[in-house]
């Protein structure tokens, strides 16, 4: 779902204000790489100047390769009037977001430079350290209203579980942030120190649409517009949510919340009632799976409503968001991007009044400990 931009009124003004809003998905940039400078040792430091960051993705070298990254796919108005690329400016984020829209919490997102998905984990782990340091730094601690995810070098398991405990108890951290394009399905047990970490440590682990996985979404390779590659985001969280059920993690780690953000997720009870189907007839094949796995979805799963798909019969959206759980649908603006979802108007209106409180802000609230 993607809304027309409303010209900016008065801030802190409009009805959106009165919604306890928590806003779960915010992308911030650097205006330039040496912000980063001060949390990079200088071996690092030499090698982002030299080498620059390398992406598993062959296809990510030179030009973008698809026209959604042009400009940075982000609003035309995103663009903070003293320069820089959009959503690096603290100032004119508090003017167009926070206060434009009064948001009580916003969370973090860092997406592009964070040295996830880089082909050499030594730098992905020192430049996933840096982007920490580099939240607390430029917008966390000058910003009360804002809260980091703690990015990870995922294809380095034991970084990033070390990563997360450097920040347990921090209140500036309330997640973990994953992409949900990895090396291999995010279930299989390499992966596991980093949610064994962030269960300990009390942290939700989020995945965020596309990354670095140096494979294709699709079955057959590369595509050839960005309208599959977004709509392949889905498909690529289904085998996530998959993996993560049938490898066993929710009953390995019972207090694990994944939260899934920009994935859609009309698609959750569609995946979780065939692999119910298959689990009755092949039980014996995953003998460590003691409950359905629809049931280990909605009790471990989170999502967030940008994009939302909006069906024809309004009806149809009601369920699905009552399957899901209406206490596990959080609010998420993409800010600053193109597909960007005003508050005033995210939500369709055939959503029940007792709900739609708790989308706003109450169910962050409640998982983040807000």
């Amino acid at each position: 779902m993607m809304n027309v931009i409303q010209p900016i009124a008065a801030p802190g003004r409009p009805a959106a204000a009165t919604l306890g809003l928590i806003d779960v998905d915010i992308h911030p940039r650097p205006k330039v790489l040496t912000e980063f400078k001060p949390f990079l040792s200088e071996r690092w430091w030499q090698h982002l100047q030299t080498w620059g960051m390398r992406q598993r993705h062959g296809f990510t070298g030179g030009q973008p390769p698809f026209p959604k990254a042009q400009p940075l796919a982000s609003r035309r108005d995103a663009w903070p009037p003293n320069g820089g690329t959009p959503a690096s400016d603290l100032d004119f984020l508090r003017f167009q977001l926070l206060d434009n829209f009064g948001i009580d919490y916003g969370v973090l997102n860092p997406l592009q430079p964070s040295g996830q998905g880089d082909r050499n984990n030594a730098f992905s782990a020192a430049m996933a350290h840096a982007v920490n340091e580099w939240q607390l730094e430029h917008w966390l601690r000058k910003e009360p209203r804002l809260r980091g995810s703690v990015v990870v070098p995922y294809e380095d398991p034991q970084a990033s579980a070390a990563e997360i405990r450097k920040r347990a108890g921090d209140p500036n951290f309330c997640q973990v942030l994953m992409m949900s394009r990895t090396a291999e399905p995010a279930g299989n047990p390499r992966y596991w120190p980093i949610y064994e970490a962030a269960a300990e440590v009390g942290l939700p682990v989020a995945f965020h649409a596309f990354g670095y996985s140096g494979w294709a979404m699709t079955n057959g390779g590369w595509p050839s517009f960005y309208i599959e590659e977004v709509s392949e985001h889905a498909t690529s969280c289904q085998n996530q949510v998959i993996s993560l059920v049938v490898e066993g993690v929710f009953e390995r780690i019972p207090n694990l919340k994944i939260v899934l953000i920009e994935c859609g997720f009309a698609w959750l009870p569609s995946v979780g009632w065939r692999l119910d189907t298959h689990w009755k007839s092949l039980k014996s094949e995953v003998p460590h799976l003691t409950r359905a796995p629809s049931e280990q979805i909605r009790e471990h799963i989170w999502v967030s409503t940008q994009p939302m798909e909006e069906p024809e019969r309004g009806a149809h959206l009601i369920d699905i968001m009552g399957w899901i759980g209406w206490n596990r649908i959080l609010f998420a603006s993409d800010y600053p991007h193109w597909d960007f979802d005003d508050p005033r108007q995210a939500l369709p209106g055939m959503i029940p009044a007792e709900h739609r409180a708790g989308i706003y802000g109450g169910n962050a609230r409640a998982l983040y400990g807000l």
